[in-house]
C-alpha cells in the first residue's frame, strides 16, 4: 500500500561560501563585545579629556548597552521585515559614522549623544548576525557548529577588549578605542553583498509603532533600574522604575496578543525547547554578570592590577569558553542536549565553588582557574543554548529570536550584577574592621565600598594606608567568597532546568515535532 505523504527533501549542506559568509558576520559579533568592555580602560583617558562630570561618566558607560537592549527586539522584527542583509549594511555604515563621531568627540555630551546613537546602530548587527545564520545553514550540526564559532567571538571579544584597548591606549589617543569598528564595517559592507544571503519575510505586515515605544521604555526602565539597585541598592528610585518597566512591558504584551501582525509573535514562547533555553541564559547570565563584577574588582582592587594586566587574566576563561562552544555541537550530536547541557552548568558550579576558597593574598591562581573551570560551562551553553532558539523556530521568525536570546543574556547580567554586586558589598560592609586610630572620614569611605577604600587611602601616610588596605581587601574577598556560593547555587538551578526541561531532546535542536509547532 502506498503512501501519499509527501517526501522530505533532503537538507542542503553548506558550502565554501557560506563559511566564508560566517567569518564575515563574526566580524561585526567581535566588534560589539569589544565596545562593550574596552571603553573601562579609556576612561581615565577620556576623562583627562573631556572632564566629564561623575554623572555624565556614568552616562558615557552606560548609554551604549542600554539602546543596544532597548532596541534589539525592534531591529531583530525590522530585518524580518526590510530584509535581514540590508538592515545588516545599514547598520555597519551607522556604526562607521557614528564611530568616528564618537571618536573625535569634544564634550563629554557630544559623547553621551554619539555613543547612544551607535547603541542604536550596533542593536541592528546582533540580530542580523545570527538569523542570516539561520538562513545560510539549515544543516542542524553545520547550523550548530556556525553558532559555536559566532557564540565564540562574542565571548571572546569580551575579554580581548581590555588588552587590545590597552595597546591602543600606549601608543594613541583614547578615541582610538572607537576607531576599531570603522575599518571591519568597511570590510563588511563590500563583502556582504557577494557573500550573504538575503532574507525577509514576505508575508509579514507593517511595524507596530507604539509597539515599538512600548517595548523600548520597558526594556529600559527595566535595564536601568536595575543598574541603579547596582550602585545605590535598594532605593525607592530604582525600584518604581523597575515596576513601571514591568507595567508596560504587561501593556505590551497585551498588544502584541490583539495584533494580526505583533513585533512580538508570543506563540514562540508555546514552544518547551524555546522556553527553555531563554530561561536557562538568563539564570546562568545572572551568575556570570555578578560574578564577573566582583572577580575584576578583586584583581584591580585587591592585588592591585592594573585593568590591563587584569584583562590578561581574564584571557584563560574567554580561550576556554571559545573551546567549549566549539567542541558543544560535538557532544550534542552524541547525547542528549539537557545532559550536556546540564552537565557543562554543573561543571561551571564547581568552578564557582573553587571561588569560595579565594583568600586576599596569593588568591590569584585559584580565582583564575575557578574562571576558567566556570566559563567552560558559560561557552557550551552559549553556544547550544543559542542554536536551541534559533533553530526551534521557523525562518521568518529568526529575527525575532535572535533579539530576545541577546535581550535574555542582557537582562540576566544586568540582574546579576544589582543582586550580586548588592550582596557582595553588604558583606563587605558587615566584615570590615577598620584599624584603629584612622580617621573617621576615612574610615567612613572605606565602610561604603571598597572602591571608596582605595580612593580615602590615597590620602594617608604609607603604613596607615596599607593597613586599610588590607583590612578592606580581606572584605571585599570575603564579598567575593559569598558570590561564589551564590553563583554555583544559581548554576545548579540552571542545570535543574536543563536535566528537567530539555529532557530528551537530542542534538543541537529539538525534535521535528517540536520545530513544527512552532511553524504552526
Amino acid at each position: 500500500m502506498s503512501s501519499n505523504a509527501p517526501e522530505t527533501a533532503p537538507v542542503r549542506k553548506a558550502g565554501s561560501r557560506e563559511w566564508v559568509g560566517l567569518a564575515v558576520l563574526a566580524l561585526p559579533t567581535l566588534l560589539i563585545s569589544l565596545d562593550q568592555s574596552v571603553l573601562y580602560l579609556a576612561l581615565p583617558h577620556l576623562a583627562e579629556g573631556l572632564r566629564p562630570s561623575g554623572t555624565q561618566t556614568l552616562w558615557i558607560m552606560d548609554v551604549y548597552g542600554f539602546l543596544i537592549a532597548g532596541f534589539l527586539i525592534t531591529m531583530g522584527t525590522l530585518g524580518d521585515r526590510i530584509g535581514r542583509r540590508k538592515l545588516l549594511m545599514i547598520g555597519a555604515t551607522a556604526v562607521g559614522v557614528t564611530s568616528v563621531a564618537a571618536a573625535y568627540a569634544t564634550s563629554a555630551e557630544a559623547l553621551i549623544v554619539t555613543r547612544g546613537l551607535l547603541g542604536v546602530a550596533a542593536a541592528t548587527l546582533m540580530p542580523s548576525t545570527l538569523a542570516l545564520i539561520g538562513n545560510m545553514f539549515h544543516d542542524p550540526y553545520q547550523r550548530g557548529r556556525a553558532i559555536a564559532v559566532w557564540a565564540g567571538c562574542f565571548m571572546g571579544g569580551t575579554a580581548l577588549g581590555p588588552v587590545i584597548g590597552g595597546v591602543l591606549l600606549e601608543y594613541f589617543w583614547w578615541g582610538s578605542v572607537f576607531l576599531l569598528g570603522v575599518p571591519v564595517m568597511v570590510l563588511l559592507l563590500i563583502v556582504a553583498p557577494f557573500l550573504l544571503p538575503e532574507y525577509k519575510d514576505a508575508n509579514a505586515g507593517r511595524i507596530d509603532l507604539p509597539s515599538v515605544v512600548l517595548s523600548l521604555v520597558s526594556i529600559l526602565s527595566v535595564i536601568y533600574g536595575l543598574k541603579e539597585l547596582a550602585r545605590y541598592g535598594f532605593e525607592t528610585a530604582p525600584l518604581v522604575t523597575i515596576a513601571g518597566g514591568l507595567a508596560v512591558g504587561a501593556v505590551f504584551v497585551s498588544r502584541q496578543n490583539k495584533l494580526a501582525d505583533p513585533l512580538l509573535d508570543l506563540r514562540l514562547f508555546k514552544v518547551g525547547a524555546f522556553s527553555a533555553a531563554l530561561l536557562i541564559l538568563t539564570v546562568s547570565m545572572l551568575g556570570t554578570g555578578g560574578g564577573y563584577l566582583f572577580i575584576t574588582g578583586f584583581l584591580q582592587m585587591v592585588e592591585g592590577l592594573s585593568p590591563m594586566e587584569a584583562g590578561l587574566l581574564m584571557v584563560p576563561a574567554a580561550v576556554a569558553s571559545v573551546v567549549a562552544a566549539q567542541v558543544a555541537p560535538v557532544l550534542a550530536k552524541r547525547h542528549p542536549l539537557g545532559v550536556v547541557v546540564g552537565v557543562a552548568l554543573l561543571i561551571g558550579m564547581a568552578g564557582y565553588l573553587m571561588l569560595v576558597l579565594v583568600d586576599p593574598v596569593g588568591g590569584i591562581p585559584l580565582l583564575v582557574a575557578g574562571f576558567v573551570i566556570v566559563f567552560v560551562g558559560v561557552g557550551t551553553f552559549g553556544s547550544l543554548g543559542t542554536n536551541l532558539v534559533i533553530g526551534s523556530v521557523p525562518p521568518e521568525r529568526a529575527g525575532s529570536a535572535a533579539a530576545l536570546s541577546s535581550i535574555s543574556g542582557d537582562l540576566g547580567n544586568a540582574l546579576g550584577i544589582a543582586t550580586l554586586g548588592s550582596l557582595g558589598t553588604a558583606v563587605y560592609r558587615e566584615s570590615i574592621v577598620v584599624p584603629d586610630g584612622t580617621p573617621s572620614a576615612v574610615a567612613d569611605a572605606a565602610e561604603g565600598s571598597m572602591e571608596d577604600a582605595v580612593t580615602a587611602a590615597r590620602d594617608l601616610p604609607s603604613e596607615p594606608a596599607e593597613g586599610l588596605l588590607a583590612a578592606a581587601g580581606e572584605a571585599y574577598t570575603s564579598g567575593l567568597n559569598t558570590i561564589g556560593a551564590a553563583c554555583a547555587v544559581i548554576a545548579a538551578i540552571s542545570a535543574t532546568i536543563a536535566l528537567t526541561m530539555l529532557r530528551g531532546s537530542r542534538g543541537a535542536v529539538p525534535s521535528d515535532d517540536k520545530a513544527a509547532t512552532a511553524r504552526t
